[in-house]
């Protein structure tokens, strides 16, 4: 298997040519005197270093060992525990962390592809520290100063890990129903009481405590609260001290992520520290729960990358037939000269380049939604709210369709261990799961953010990006007419499903993933014209080249799903809904 390499050359353009994250980051006073274009260039070529030298070689061996459940141990595959110290000494897991309690306090849109580079390299490994960084922002925004204080640091310099405590057997995305208790104690903590299970992280050798944000309910309530609670409990110093009734039940045997412990948690009389305010759990949850949501989106388009890679040099290796109109026909090619296989290719590329520029573009929306401040600020908290579900669910998706198109690439040989592109097909499927269904987060699109305001926000997004595109001097203008269309016919399906939802109650639920997927395809249409011009007068001439082909490919072989995907929804509720329960 060939080692990984990061496409440094795409994630700088996108930094320092497509979003001119140099003037996003000297309008924010919290981020001027923190980062600039070459600090950000030193990181990314750093951390492609750790993601190719340390995290990639443990990748298929992590596969191919699991994780151990043994008595109350949980133990990872060889060389995790060694690479896991290395990467969090590096400060790699509180990159984008507070500088007050311990973090670097990196961009977001510069995280984002640092968080490529790992998941890339090992979609495994990377999820350990990822829980970490999801649970320490959670704590950061809704912990006292206590809690804060003498949690934050150690999450992030990775001496302790996070994990996230919500799903119960008889609860899953409807968490009503869940039926761990928390039960007052006379010093302010409670006992936390119950069970969980599919919890990622929920136990594990890396670290020597794990922290756990466990949703409850109090006694005689129907709220839903939110508790920390670590797995080894703290004296009054601070310091380790003693089990806290944390236990795992047992290891899930799973299609893929074997390296990745999830755990059945059990909690009995487990202290625990009430975060945020009684009963509002959930909105608390939901800050390290669109934190992952994004994660997982991106773990997807690390997907996409190595299946890329994987799958082009193979290609170009791989000699089987002769090239269409070849004179001699026994002569033998390399399969990337056969049409199909380019397509195959070309779809991957398209899809992986574009979803980078969607996540870059989500990263650089929460930077400004974190740190700016008044219009600029409420915009951008409107967008983050627009884009979080799509890029979970859209990158996820094409995360995987672009690891089945690696493996068909690859042939037979695609179906066996040895290339390693099978491991990114099972590795990947749970992202569309997981963090919440992709149907869920399309039904949290269309039917919150999207019909929630009435369309404000989308209609705002829409003349933005519409304006940007006016502006676009280095693409043909039938291109840039064609997304223009788009957009518009996207806000008027928005507009019709607005007016049609009382009258059609299941018409959200029943064309959510339509409208969200066509969102989707027109976005990565308008990320495409903004590279390619971008790219124009760039200092190599063959990069310039690629990104024109790129985006002629995108506009004539794949932005027409978008028409199809907007045919489809305002016929959703009557299509879908009208056949009996008896006849399925």
């Amino acid at each position: 298997m060939n080692p990984y390499s990061a496409p440094l050359a795409d994630m700088q353009f996108l930094l320092e040519r497509v979003f001119n994250a140099q003037k996003t980051w000297r309008s924010l006073p919290a981020m001027a005197d923190t980062v600039d274009i070459d600090t950000a260039f030193a990181i990314l070529n750093e951390a492609s270093k750790i993601s190719r030298d340390l995290i990639h070689p443990i990748n298929r061996s992590g596969d191919e060992q699991g994780v151990i459940h043994e008595g109350n141990k949980v133990i990872t595959p060889e060389g995790f525990k060694t690479v896991y110290k290395e990467y969090a000494e590096g400060g790699w897991i509180g990159l984008c962390g507070d500088p007050d309690f311990g973090g670097m306090g990196m961009p977001k849109m510069l995280g984002v592809l640092v968080d490529e580079m790992a998941y890339s390299a090992s979609n495994a490994f990377t999820l350990y520290g990822s829980l970490t960084a999801g649970a320490a922002l959670c704590i950061h925004a809704h912990g006292s100063d206590a809690l804060k204080n003498t949690y934050l640091p150690p999450l992030y310099s990775g001496e302790w890990a996070g994990a996230m405590g919500m799903t119960e057997p008889q609860s899953g995305s409807d968490l009503k129903g869940i039926r761990t208790k928390a039960i007052p104690q006379e010093d302010g903590s409670y006992h936390i009481n119950g069970s969980k299970i599919f919890i990622t992280g929920g136990d594990h050798d890396l670290t020597e405590n794990v922290i756990h944000l466990v949703l409850a309910k109090l006694p005689e309530s129907k709220g839903i609260s939110l508790f920390l609670v670590p797995k080894i409990a703290l004296d009054m110093n601070g310091q380790l001290a003693n089990e806290n009734g944390v236990t795992v039940g047992a290891i899930e045997h799973k299609m893929g992520l074997k390296a990745s412990s999830t755990c059945v948690m059990n909690f009995d009389n487990a202290k625990g520290y009430l975060i945020g305010e009684p009963n509002r759990g959930l909105a608390c949850m939901f800050t390290m729960m669109n934190y992952e949501r994004l994660a997982i989106g991106i773990q997807g388009l690390g997907t996409s990358q190595a299946a890329y890679q994987m799958a082009s040099e193979y290609a170009k290796e791989r000699l089987q037939g002769a090239a269409a109109g070849a004179s001699r026909q026994e002569h033998k090619d390399p399969i990337i000269v056969h049409g199909d296989v380019r397509r195959m290719l070309l779809n991957i590329k398209c899809l992986t380049e574009a979803g980078r520029a969607l996540s870059v573009y989500t990263g650089q929306q929460l930077d400004l939604a974190k740190y700016a401040e008044g219009e600029v600020q409420i915009k951008a908290q409107q967008y983050v709210g627009l884009l979080t579900p799509v890029a979970k669910a859209f990158l996820s998706d094409r995360g995987l369709d672009a690891a089945i198109l690696g493996q068909q690439v690859f042939g037979g040989h695609g179906y066996i261990r040895e290339t390693g592109i099978e491991q990114l097909v099972r590795d990947t499927r749970i992202a569309q799961i997981y963090e919440g269904t992709n149907g869920i987060q399309a039904i949290d699109f269309l039917g919150r953010k999207v019909i929630g305001d009435n369309v404000v926000a989308l209609r705002l997004f829409i003349d933005e990006h519409k304006t940007n595109i006016e502006n676009m001097s280095q693409v043909a203008p039938h291109y840039k007419q064609r997304v223009i269309e788009l957009l518009s016919r996207l806000l008027d399906s928005a507009l019709q499903v607005n007016e049609n939802k009382t009258r059609y109650p299941a018409l959200v639920n029943a064309c959510a993933v339509d409208f969200l997927d066509a969102f989707g395809y027109i976005l990565y249409g308008y990320f495409w014209l903004a590279m390619a011009d971008a790219a124009n007068g760039h200092s190599d001439p063959q990069f310039e080249l690629q990104k024109q082909h790129l985006m002629q490919f995108y506009f004539d072989k794949m932005l027409a799903k978008a028409d199809f995907h907007l045919s489809q929804v305002n016929v959703g509720d009557n299509a879908t809904m009208a056949m009996p329960e008896t006849l399925f």
